[in-house]
């Protein structure tokens, strides 16, 4: 069971039943919770009574708002540099164990999902969302970068959807989420309870799904720009995608455009190269987005990024450089550069 009051926990039928209890916080991970989060998949992993993990967020407005970048921000101002290391590397090490946890692991994404809320379920088996899910990796806009395996999540959706919402950092709903295959079912929210009742009173997970699971008639609104993202996102830079959407005068290429000058210069172009770089594992993609994150946490745009959007809440970050031809190809080199002792083991 729990030990912390943050994460509630039920055991009933061998479901292990998982739920994010900081409402109030709409359910962002502490270290705290990523902590306890692992101690409970390793006990449940060789619990042979347990048959699978079901995740989800306490309240009715979040499954989880992300990772508690608040607490990292102040550990930062403090010169606490070991809680910035600690909190992305036990993080990220959930986030790859998650990945391969060898039993079925299912999220019910209802409400809000946003980075770290994407790490604890979309690296998961079985992504089930609801009318009310919100999904999105917000990063570029707070000085950042997607994280938590979303170099692997985000490269794993149609064309060049997921360079498109790691740049953008664009909200979601369920229809999107289906046909980027970041969400593998839809129930509606009111069949929640039933889904988890089935499971508990012994119905296999295959027949609790074909109960209460449906077919999304809404379309997706990525499906229906597929043609237009993928023009305008297959650019080899960050300035010709700006410059290509500049040459557009639909509405959608005026509203991304306006979105990505919006955001960190510098998130810009390292986040192209982390969703662009040639395909490796997704141990040797974790590594690299722990390299990042130590870099991001000792630059300026992140500790900028969160006093602007969730501290001071002005909405009005001076990102430093200021514009992408300030930022050097040997700056973003920096971002990737190893960490020698300091590097992620998985």
């Amino acid at each position: 069971m729990s030990k912390i009051p943050d994460l509630l926990t039920h055991l009933e039928g061998g479901i292990a039943c998982l739920t994010l209890n900081r409402p109030k916080a709409l359910n962002a991970l502490s270290l705290a919770m990523i902590r306890e989060i692992t101690r409970l998949l390793r006990e449940w992993e060789e619990d042979p009574s347990i048959k699978a993990v079901l995740i989800e967020g306490a309240g009715d407005k979040a499954f989880c708002a992300g990772g508690d970048v608040r607490a990292v921000y102040e550990a930062k101002k403090e010169g606490n540099l070991e809680m910035c290391d600690a909190f992305f590397r036990e993080e990220y090490t959930l986030n790859a164990y998650i990945h391969t946890f060898p039993k079925p692991y299912i999220a019910l994404i209802n409400g809000i999902n946003m980075g770290g809320g994407l790490g604890v379920s979309i690296n998961g088996s079985h992504r089930l969302v609801t009318e009310r899910a919100v999904l999105a990796m917000p990063e570029t806009g707070i000085g950042f970068f997607p994280d938590v395996g979303a170099t692997t999540f985000l490269n794993n959706t149609p064309g060049k959807t997921g360079l498109y919402l790691g740049l953008t950092s664009k909200r979601i709903k369920a229809a999107c989420a289906l046909w980027s295959g970041l969400g593998t079912h839809f129930i509606p929210g009111s069949s929640l309870s039933l889904f988890k009742e089935d499971l508990f009173e012994g119905v296999s997970l295959e027949r609790a799904l074909k109960n209460h699971c449906k077919s999304l008639l809404e379309q997706s609104i990525l499906e229906e720009k597929s043609s237009e993202i993928h023009s305008h996102f297959s650019h080899a830079s960050v300035k010709d995608i700006i410059d290509s959407l500049s040459k557009d005068t639909s509405s959608f290429a005026t509203e991304t455009l306006a979105t990505l000058k919006a955001k960190s210069p510098t998130s810009l172009k390292v986040v192209f190269r982390q969703l662009t770089q040639h395909k490796r594992s997704f141990t040797e993609r974790m590594k690299d987005e722990f390299r990042l994150s130590q870099r991001f946490v000792e630059g300026h745009d992140f500790l900028e990024g969160v006093r602007s959007v969730l501290v001071d809440k002005d909405g009005e970050p001076r990102w430093k450089p200021a514009s992408l031809e300030e930022v050097t190809d040997e700056t973003v080199d920096h971002y990737f550069a190893p960490l020698d002792e300091r590097e992620l083991i998985l």
